[in-house]
């Protein structure tokens, strides 16, 4: 396996270009099975994940093909549509469920293993088949299989209250309510940004969606939708991992794309912190204000609450600052796994169960260290950035499904990081 060796010490300095969001464009990519027309992704981040979607929608009928180097995805599924979503692709990738949706709303069956990806809890299918299920869809779990059939071929308008605000599964039922007979309400609906970019897509491709970005979204189904051409939206976590590069090495980086309305809750922690973010005609510049950074205290929310994707790397960064942070994880379960391997490098964490409290040290030490998930991947590239020595992060494979060219990006602003390949 690859590993990734990083050099720490000195100072980031320049231009990183933020790619589209890879939690958007997994969702995004399913929409085509809701039309017989193309429906056309720009700004598409170039990822393992994307691939892995690529092929689960091509074994399901659908054509797809890249242009411009992986940023525009054009899909069309005009054909016949094979309803079986196969183990052996949806293992890979916990997004892969978002295909039971449009299957039901489109062909009124579907069959869908249950889905793999990284191990950072258990984050069940259920709130998914129970929402299904309120718009008339019988589901069976069979040999790890999740066997759904629409009532009389057609699912229907429901009033759907989620327990929690689930991302994947307000996805997967606003997807899903395009194409029911009747009216669709979520309750408790997820408000993230993603959230926003599916339902701005699927209204391109002729839906019908209100209230999108808040707690309740209202759908009212159509006979069918029409082909689009849409933009994925910037990519709000690789964007706050890469803002915390210069908080952890000093100097200052401009992100081109970014924006504070994607990660206004992160953004207040940094200030807290004593981090610098300016907007720029471009996007974002961040620098460290003088001396070690502050502690803060973070914990994990829904949309617009700190999110769980950037807590690993924040967790590295508030290893050296000074006094004692404690971070609360409420999304995930098993979510501090990066924890120890920080404590490899020197750093002082104390785990119990869903908090960690993090006591300060004046500097990290390079160390090896092993990749847990993907999140904890670059966690670990960024402590050993700012750690004095080598630091070589194994199982790095995590890295590739969510972060294009990170070698490339950081050694841009300075950074001497390199892959190993490890043939």
């Amino acid at each position: 396996m690859d590993s990734i060796l990083v050099r720490g010490g000195g100072e980031l300095n320049g231009k990183i270009p933020i790619a589209g969001a890879k939690n958007a464009c997994l969702a995004l990519m399913p929409a085509t099975l809701l039309s017989e027309e193309p429906l056309t992704l720009t700004n598409a981040p170039r990822l393992s994940d994307i691939r892995t979607m690529t092929e689960l929608l091509r074994s399901l009928g659908a054509e797809v093909a890249s242009m411009q180097d992986g940023k525009v995805i054009t899909m069309a599924s005009h054909g016949e549509i094979n309803t079986r979503a196969e183990y052996d692709i949806v293992r890979k990738m916990r997004a892969s469920n978002l295909v039971l949706g449009p299957l039901l709303a489109r062909e009124g069956h579907a069959e869908v293993s249950l889905p793999g990806g990284c191990a950072i809890g258990a984050r069940p299918m259920d709130i998914h088949t129970d929402g299904l299920a309120k718009m008339g869809a019988e589901i069976d779990l069979r040999d790890g299989y999740l066997y759904a059939k629409a009532e009389g071929g057609k699912l229907k308008g429901a009033v759907i209250d989620f327990p929690f605000a689930s991302v994947g599964a307000t996805e997967n039922i606003l997807m899903a309510a395009t194409l029911a007979k009747g009216t669709t309400v979520i309750n408790n609906a997820a408000r993230e940004p993603e959230i926003v970019d599916l339902a701005d897509c699927l209204r391109a491709m002729g839906a019908q969606i209100e209230g999108d970005g808040t707690p309740s979204i209202t759908i009212q189904g159509v006979d069918s939708l029409h082909g689009a051409t849409h933009k994925v939206v910037t990519d709000r976590i690789e964007l706050g991992t890469y803002m915390l590069a210069p908080a952890f090495c000093g100097g200052e980086v401009e992100l081109l794309g970014g924006r504070i309305d994607l990660l206004q809750a992160f953004c207040e922690k940094l200030d807290a912190a004593g981090i610098e973010v300016t907007e720029t005609e471009a996007g974002l510049k961040v620098a460290r204000r003088n001396g070690r950074i502050s502690a803060v205290d973070v914990t994990t929310e829904p949309f617009p609450g700190f999110p769980t994707d950037l807590q690993a790397q924040m967790m590295a960064l508030l290893c050296t600052a000074e006094g004692t942070s404690v971070l609360e994880e409420k999304i995930f379960e098993n979510r501090f796994m990066h924890a120890p391997e920080l404590i490899r490098m020197g750093a002082k964490i104390d785990v119990h169960g869903g908090t960690a409290k993090v006591t300060g040290v004046e500097k990290l030490k390079g160390a090896p260290v092993m990749a847990t998930d993907l999140r904890a991947s670059i966690s670990l590239i960024l402590a050993g950035l700012a750690a004095t020595g080598e630091t070589t992060v194994s199982r790095v494979y995590h890295l590739d499904r969510g972060y294009e060219h990170v070698v490339s990006k950081l050694r841009g602003v300075g950074a001497d990081i390199e892959r190993i390949s490890g043939k």
